[in-house]
């Protein structure tokens, strides 16, 4: 019976596990670096909000909510909804025209933003506990589809408040 020692890799082969090892590696940091949760291949949605206010209510069953959410992240999300404490029903609505309707969702675009203004997209507020008054804040969470939770404190403006742009 013969025994054979093994033979040493040659330098070619090394060369070429080494590369493959390498490219193995690269493939993998760029995958968890770029791969968003979805799958999508784009940076995860990264929201800040801004701007939150409500106006005084002229009636007490209702009030309206407005912000901005501004996405820096390559992937949409979607605003799912919204509650408080403070409501006992918080609805998002879209406007069109002179038109507005309950909406399921609304749209935070990848590197954009959704606008929740006077006369368009808004938050309604319903059944309240008692109605809010000027100076008091109100505390909102908003849930994303994929961002999950964010809490905002809603200040209450004058009923006829205009934010600068």
């Amino acid at each position: 019976m013969t025994t054979h020692a093994p033979r040493p890799a040659t330098g070619r082969r090394l060369t070429a596990l080494l590369a493959a090892s390498v490219a193995l590696s690269a493939l993998a940091a760029c995958g968890s670096d770029s791969e968003s949760q979805d799958g999508s291949g784009g940076s995860r949605p990264r929201l800040a909000v801004s701007g939150a206010y409500m106006p005084e209510p002229v009636t007490a069953d209702m009030a309206g909510g407005f912000l901005t959410v501004r996405n820096t992240g390559g992937t949409a999300d979607r605003l799912t909804s919204v509650k408080s404490k403070s409501f006992g029903e918080a609805q998002l609505h879209s406007t069109s025209g002179q038109q507005m309707q309950h909406v399921n969702s609304l749209a935070v675009p990848a590197d954009g933003t959704l606008r929740l203004a006077r006369g368009g997209n808004h938050i309604m507020f319903l059944k309240p506990e008692r109605k809010p008054v000027k100076g008091e804040k109100v505390r909102v969470t908003l849930h994303f589809s994929k961002s999950g939770d964010i809490d905002v404190t809603m200040p209450v403006e004058a009923t006829n408040f205009v934010p600068k742009k």
